[in-house]
This record gives structure tokens, C-alpha cells and sequence, in this order.
């Protein structure tokens, strides 16, 4: 980010000097082939009318005048028709080190996002069933998309949206219902949509010994309990799933509580006062055609019970109301459809594009001995959360599910990410945490001591390319994470990581960092790969995944 910042800040000296003012679509980012610099930046091109200059040239005159208001610079070159290339020195980059130094934790916190309220809704699973690897894939992706935001100068709320008032939760008391006159020896008959799962023989039995009654009251007092009781053991069981998942929602908001207090109502009123919604066939409709919508919605049916739709209206219109400017929702990919129709209500309630986002997050696919694992949650066939990371751990779970773009489908080999070697993605990352720790290790053995802070002349035997590529990486964190906060983009993070650790790995294989002959050189690399270990375990924490020190 300092390398952005800087030329950010010489050119708009620059621009001042010549009475321009800075361009929107300015873009400063690493030019395609990195032998043509560091950075490339287009303002020549966007400025050249309001200049008067041809493009070329005055890419020519800002590539001069950078070196006057930016003494770090190396070289700076105009380019193709319109863009400035710069290349920063070896000074700058070894000041990276200290950067990291200064920093520790914070190294790479931005404010980017400027103070603004957000409320991140995640998971919200249906309380019908213990949380299975997809819901897994989405906490990981939601909390680490919380602690990115967090680091990047948003103020970010989570919540668990919890649907216990709909079709569902009905189909799973019943389920409950029948599970328990069976075990009693009555005769039943499962309809296919039941849930037939384990755990709801577990919740039958568990209810049985506390009311032994059960199976004789009448059958709306039964059913009543049975949903309140599975209801209420099941999103225990999903809490506790999620924290031993290094997940925490800071708020669990009821759709009973919503639906109990006039949101719906409140949420109608507001969409008829934009002129929104009508009656047809004595059911209540929203004209989302009007706003960019396939077809129009009903909210309210004939018969008087709301869609699902409407409570979802709702609800966000009541997240607005407390205050936030900022909702972002993550959903299961098969509610890809569900977008443009929830985009149609923000549109109606006057809110701002940008005011509501979602993160798809797709299908995870498990492997076990190279062979697909078959999954149904109605049929209790499915791997849980709790299983999978008691097989291969919280860390290599989350680095797992975070390690591609949340839209994309993602093969998880099972016995791949339970071995201690270099293939293994989540262990190429650690190890390479562990890796430094253990060279700084073995200089303390040897009387070697490392200052907390060194100083930039200690860092002048920085000086090979492999030298700087690690620095330049490590200096490029910031970006990254900026560029993921603002895309939403937590695979940014991952992908940074697994590169930096491969520069590492590099490194560690081509040079001797401790070398008895040469102690500047060995504290300058000391220096370097502590700062790399601080940029890596801060990335880490980003993830949600531990950096252990020894593996």
C-alpha cells in the first residue's frame, strides 16, 4: 500500500502544479509483464484533452516531474499511449521491514472503508439440522470477510438470521412428531419430505425421557413441543459448531420476533407509499418489474399467509432502520435467482446500489480416497461441519473452504489436507511460518539476537532479487487487502498467502540466512524473514487459521 500511497501522492502534487484535478478512473496498479516496473498509473492517458498534449507526451512530463516529488523512485517511464511506469529503489523496498516493525499486527489495516456501518448476515441456516459442510463453507467465508472489513476501516456487525417461523420448521417438528410414536412402537408413515436424519431418533429419544406422556397428548400440543424442543437443541448444537469454528455472530435475530412486532406491516407501507404494490385476486403484489425484476411478486396471499419473500423485505428494511448503510448477505448459490427481486425491494425502499450486496458461496464437493462423498441432509446422509473439522481441524477447514472464489464449486480432499506435506495448501502456508520461527530459533541458539527494530542501514545487505521479490510481496499486503475488501474477495487473501509462502520456500532453499562469516547479511535476512513471519500470521489471522511456530 505504501507503494500506491506514495505515487498517489506525487502525482496529485504534480496535478496541482499543473491545475488538473484528479481523475475518477485514475488506476495504479503492477503493470502486466513486471519488467516493465512496479507500478503503472493511466492519468497521462485520461488528462491529455484537458492538458492539451498529445497522451505520450504528457506521460513524458509526469514521468520528469515524479522524480522531483518522489525521491524513492528509481526510474519512471512513459508507456504505450498514455500510461507512466515506475520503478521504486532498493531503499524503498528494504524500508518495508521497518514498516512491518512498526506496524506488528496492524501491518496492512487501511480505512478503506471509512467508518461505515455494516451489518454482515451469514449462515442462517434453518434451524432443521446440524450445520453441514456448505453452511461450513459459508461461516468461514463470512467471518473471514468480517475480520477483512474489520482491518480495512468498516464497522462491521454479524448476524445469524434464524427462519423459525416458516414450512420448514413446521415439517421438522412433525418429523420429531413421528420419530417419537414410532420409538413407543405406534405405527407411522414417513412422507418423503420428512426428516429422517439420526439426530432426529436423538431428539425423540431425549424428549421421551423428559415427557414420557408425549406420545399421548393431542396432536397440536405434541407437535407444538416437539418443534419447540428440536428447534431450540438444534440451534444450540449449531452454536456451538460455529464457535468450536472460531466463528462468532455477534446477534441472532428471530424471524418469530420480526413477524411478532409489525416489521411486515411497517415494510408494506413504505413500499405502497413509493407506489409499489397493488391487489389482484385478493392477494398483495409488488411491482418489481418496474424495477429491473423478470416478473412481479406476490408479497401476501389470497389466503391471507405471507411468502417468504415478504419476510425477507422486511427483515432488511428493519436492518436499515437500525442504522446501518451497509448490508451484505451471503447466500447458498441456488438463491442466485433471488437477487435481482431483493435488489428491486432495496431500489424501493430508495436505497443506494451499493447498499446491498451478496456473496454467493457454492457447493462443496468432499472427497474421500478419491471418491465423491454422497450427501442429503431430509435422508441424514450428510457430512456435518462437526465431522469434517473432528477429521482435519478447524485450520485446514477454513483455508480450505476459503482457498477459491466463494462462487465457484470446491473439490475438498479429505485426505489431502491431512497430510504434513507441501501439496497440502494449508500446510504449505503454516509451514512456512514454522520454517521462519525455526531460523530464528536456531540463531538465539547461537548467541545471535535480533534487535525488536532495526534500522534502515541494517537492512543494506537486502540487496539480491531474491531479496527484494520478498520484500516487494511482503510490502504488497495492504494492496491486497484493500483490493479484497473492496471486491468482497476473501480468496484474495489466501492466494496472497500461498504465494508469499512459495517465495519464502524459495528463498529458504537458494540462500544461507545464518552465516557465520557474514553477520550484517545475517541480520538483515533475519530481519527480513521476522517481517515476512508477521505479514504471513497476520494474514492468517485474517482467514480465521492458526500460525504455529513449529510443525
Amino acid at each position: 500500500m505504501r507503494a500506491i500511497d506514495t505515487l498517489r501522492t506525487a502525482l496529485a502534487a504534480i496535478l496541482a502544479e499543473e491545475g488538473l484535478a484528479w481523475p475518477s478512473k485514475t488506476v495504479i496498479k503492477p503493470p502486466r509483464d513486471v519488467g516493465h516496473g512496479d507500478l503503472s498509473v493511466n492519468t497521462a492517458m485520461l488528462l491529455a484533452k484537458e492538458a492539451g498534449m498529445p497522451p505520450r507526451a504528457l506521460a513524458e512530463k509526469f514521468a520528469l516531474k515524479l522524480f522531483e516529488h518522489c525521491p524513492d523512485l528509481e526510474r519512471a517511464d512513459p508507456a504505450g499511449p498514455g500510461f507512466c511506469n515506475v520503478t521504486f529503489n532498493q531503499a524503498f523496498w528494504r524500508r518495508t521491514v521497518c514498516d512491518v516493525e512498526a506496524a506488528g499486527e496492524n501491518f496492512g489495516a487501511s480505512c478503506v472503508g471509512q467508518g461505515r456501518k455494516v451489518l454482515l448476515e451469514y449462515v442462517s441456516a434453518n434451524p432443521t439440522g446440524p450445520l453441514h459442510i456448505g453452511h461450513g463453507r459459508g461461516a468461514a467465508v463470512g467471518d473471514s470477510l468480517a475480520r477483512l472489513l474489520r482491518k480495512t476501516g468498516y464497522l462491521v456487525d454479524t448476524e445469524y438470521y434464524i427462519n423459525d417461523a416458516g414450512r420448514q420448521m413446521r415439517l421438522l417438528g412433525l418429523s420429531v412428531w413421528l420419530r417419537a410414536l414410532e420409538l413407543v412402537g405406534r405405527p407411522v408413515t414417513w412422507p418423503e419430505e420428512y426428516y429422517r436424519g439420526e439426530y432426529i431418533r436423538d431428539i425423540a429419544g431425549k424428549m421421551l425421557a423428559a415427557m414420557p406422556s408425549l406420545p399421548d397428548l393431542p396432536e397440536s400440543e405434541g407437535l407444538e413441543r416437539c418443534y419447540a424442543w428440536a428447534a431450540e437443541e438444534i440451534l444450540i448444537g449449531i452454536k456451538a459448531d460455529l464457535r468450536n469454528f472460531r466463528v462468532e455472530h455477534q446477534s441472532w435475530f428471530s424471524e418469530k420476533s420480526l413477524l411478532g412486532r409489525g416489521a411486515v406491516d411497517a415494510a408494506f407501507a413504505g413500499l405502497a407509499k413509493a407506489g409499489y404494490t397493488y391487489t389482484r385476486d385478493n392477494a398483495f403484489w409488488f411491482a418489481t418489474e418496474k424495477l429491473g425484476d423478470d416478473r412481479n411478486r406476490v408479497l401476501k396471499k389470497s389466503d391471507g399467509s405471507l411468502t417468504y419473500f415478504a419476510a425477507d423485505i422486511a427483515y432488511h428494511h428493519d436492518k436499515f432502520e437500525r442504522g446501518y448503510e451497509f448490508l451484505i448477505d451471503i447466500w447458498g448459490a441456488d438463491h442466485h435467482g433471488y437477487i435481482a427481486r431483493m435488489r428491486a425491494a432495496m431500489a424501493a425502499m430508495n436505497r443506494s446500489a451499493d447498499s446491498f450486496n451478496v456473496v454467493l458461496v457454492q457447493l462443496v464437493n468432499l472427497l474421500r480416497d478419491g471418491r465423491p462423498v454422497s450427501m442429503s441432509t431430509r435422508a441424514g446422509t450428510f457430512e456435518t461441519l462437526a465431522d469434517v473439522i473432528q477429521e482435519v481441524g478447524v485450520d485446514a477447514a477454513r483455508f480450505m473452504f476459503l482457498s477459491r472464489k466463494s462462487d465457484s464449486p470446491l473439490d475438498f480432499d479429505l485426505d489431502l489436507v491431512k497430510q504434513r506435506c507441501l501439496d497440502n495448501p494449508v500446510y504449505y502456508v503454516q509451514y512456512a511460518h514454522a520454517r521462519i520461527h525455526a531460523v530464528l530459533r536456531r540463531a538465539e541458539d547461537r548467541g545471535i539476537t535480533l534487535p525488536k527494530t532495526v534500522t534502515e542501514e541494517a537492512l543494506l545487505r537486502l540487496d539480491t532479487p531474491e531479496d527484494t521479490g520478498l520484500l516487494r510481496k511482503a510490502a504488497a499486503y495492504g494492496d491486497t487487502l484493500a483490493a479484497a475488501a473492496r471486491a468482497l474477495a476473501t480468496q484474495y487473501v489466501s492466494r496472497y498467502l500461498t504465494e508469499l509462502a512459495g517465495l519464502l520456500h524459495s528463498y529458504y532453499a537458494k540462500h544461507q540466512v545464518i552465516m557465520s562469516g557474514d553477520m550484517p547479511r545475517t541480520t538483515a535476512r533475519l530481519a527480513l524473514l521476522r517481517a515476512v513471519a508477521q505479514v504471513l500470521r497476520n494474514g492468517l489471522d485474517i482467514l480465521g487459521v492458526s500460525a504455529p511456530e513449529s510443525m
